[in-house]
């Protein structure tokens, strides 16, 4: 009788913990990550402070501005879209966090779907 109670402990307090996320870390550097959409996987690099965020994808640049919504949400918009699928926002969320990396969700404002990668910090 004692294991199963014990077993039932352990697997209670499990749940209960939760890492610490430094999502702080993580508002300014120099970012890379790989995403799949579809069957092709792309990577980007993205260059990050307060309030721009600059994205590097197959040679072309594409800026965002960024409101935070709290130090693990942002929102992100085209500076200057080039047409209506590029005026819609963006939702990033930073589900955790490592030393040089980060888990993400990213999905459109308002939508339910997401999608998620992870970053790496290569530089700050």
């Amino acid at each position: 009788m004692r294991f199963p109670v014990l077993l039932l402990s352990l697997l209670f307090l499990n749940s209960c913990y939760e890492n610490e996320r430094k999502c702080s870390d993580f508002k300014t550097g120099t970012f890379e990550f790989e995403a799949l959409s579809g069957t092709e996987v792309f990577k980007t690099t993205i260059i990050r402070n307060d309030s721009i965020e600059i994205d590097f994808f197959k040679g072309k640049s594409d800026t965002s501005s960024i409101r935070w919504i709290n130090d693990c949400e942002y929102v992100l918009e085209k500076i200057h879209p080039k047409n209506q699928a590029e005026k819609k926002a963006i939702l990033i969320k930073i589900l955790t966090t490592d030393k040089n990396k980060y888990t993400f969700e990213f999905s459109e404002v308002g939508k339910t779907k997401t999608s998620k990668a992870i970053a790496h910090k290569v530089k700050n």
